[in-house]
């Protein structure tokens, strides 16, 4: 590690959310004149009034420009960016004019080939299975398609928990902020400066994106996040053979891949298509539990926080490691239970308050 690093580390991180921030307000001019606006037209949206979508738009501009200005260009992360602009092309567009479920799923399964075709690949893992013989497990042939079906699945996680102000933002930071840390541990220096820039781009929004949102991140900023964190988890942890187990980046995105699992077999043992919408993910059950949008999404945000840091502790040596994770793993239990104990009578009655999309929006069949 060099003073130099620590500065283009910083320099990203700033230079991301300068230009986020900045760019948010003409986005959202920008999205007044194209119409990408969310109108509440039915009885799942939460919000009241009609909010501009393609926030994450102005995310993408503060990560591009930092990632170019003070990263490492090399193949891997070409392939990322290259993926990432297919992403918020299709993001913008579906924004503004609703794209076919099955048009989005095969451009999502682009971006992601393009990804994996630049070696961004996971082609290995340590072994699972403790007493076994074999130290790792290699894919070989199986590596591509796992691969993008990682990229993928991850991608239309982020978008389903964004349903809330400030929630997909929050949470996608925390997990950034995480993978960065095991990368800072890992010296892998330039995977930490992309993530800089992933975070300052966030930050830079967030201000515009809190209760009650000004703007919303949309499918162009929810799939932009998901498929960054994708590609990085790749990069940045599957390869840390030495350092890290196989299941730290499902720590990492523990909250939103529950949520996405959750939901595909709560509906199919109701007998219903698992991409059918509904109005039964945790978020809008802590809404319908009569807790305000800010007090669900700091519930959240506290969950998200506390798997993150039992990822990072699985990541690093030490004799309390596991007592660590352990306490983690007991306060996130705790929380639930208290939640599920403390259900008021009836939904609050307020009714205030913006929520990004309708249920159903990131639910369309496009989501894996």
């Amino acid at each position: 590690m060099t003073t130099d690093t620590i500065i283009m580390m910083v320099a990203a991180l700033v230079c991301a959310g300068a230009v986020s921030f900045l760019a948010t307000p003409l986005v959202r001019v920008m999205a007044y004149k194209v119409g990408a606006v969310d109108v509440p037209n039915d009885s799942r949206r939460i919000h009241t009034h009609p909010v501009p979508r393609l926030g994450g738009f102005a995310i993408f501009l503060g990560f591009i420009v930092a990632a170019l200005l003070f990263a490492n260009i090399d193949r891997q992360i070409q392939g990322v960016l290259i993926g990432s602009v297919i992403i918020v092309i299709m993001g913008v567009i579906d924004d503004i004019t609703p794209l076919p479920a099955l048009l989005k799923f095969v451009i999502q399964i682009i971006a992601a080939m393009v990804a994996v075709l630049h070696g961004v690949e996971i082609e290995s893992i340590i072994n699972p299975i403790f007493w076994s013989s074999k130290e790792f497990i290699h894919f070989g042939i199986w590596s591509v398609p796992i691969s993008v079906i990682w990229i993928v699945a991850v991608t239309n996680s982020v978008n389903l928990i964004d349903g809330l102000d400030g929630l997909a933002v929050g949470v996608s930071t925390i997990a950034a902020v995480t993978m960065l840390l095991i990368a800072f541990i890992g010296m892998e220096w330039n995977i930490v400066i992309i993530l800089a820039a992933l975070v300052g781009g966030c930050l830079g929004f967030a201000p515009y994106n809190k209760n009650p949102a000004k703007i919303f991140m949309g499918d162009t900023g929810a799939l932009f996040l998901g498929f960054i964190l994708a590609t990085m988890s790749i990069i940045g942890l599957f390869k840390y053979y030495a350092v890290i187990t196989f299941v730290v980046p499902f720590i990492i995105l523990g909250f939103p891949i529950f949520d996405t699992v959750s939901a595909v077999f709560r509906r199919l043992a109701h007998g219903k298509n698992p991409m059918e919408p509904d109005r039964k993910h945790f978020h809008h059950r802590l809404i319908d539990m009569g807790f305000t949008q800010k007090q669900a999404v700091s519930i959240l945000y506290l969950i998200s926080t506390l798997l993150g840091v039992a990822a990072l502790v699985m990541s690093t040596q030490g004799e309390i490691r596991a007592l660590i994770v352990v306490a983690a793993v007991i306060i996130i239990a705790a929380i639930v239970f208290y939640i599920r104990r403390c259900i008021p009578k009836g939904k609050r009655e307020d009714g205030q308050g913006d929520s990004p999309k309708s249920p159903d929006k990131p639910d369309r069949p496009d989501k894996s």
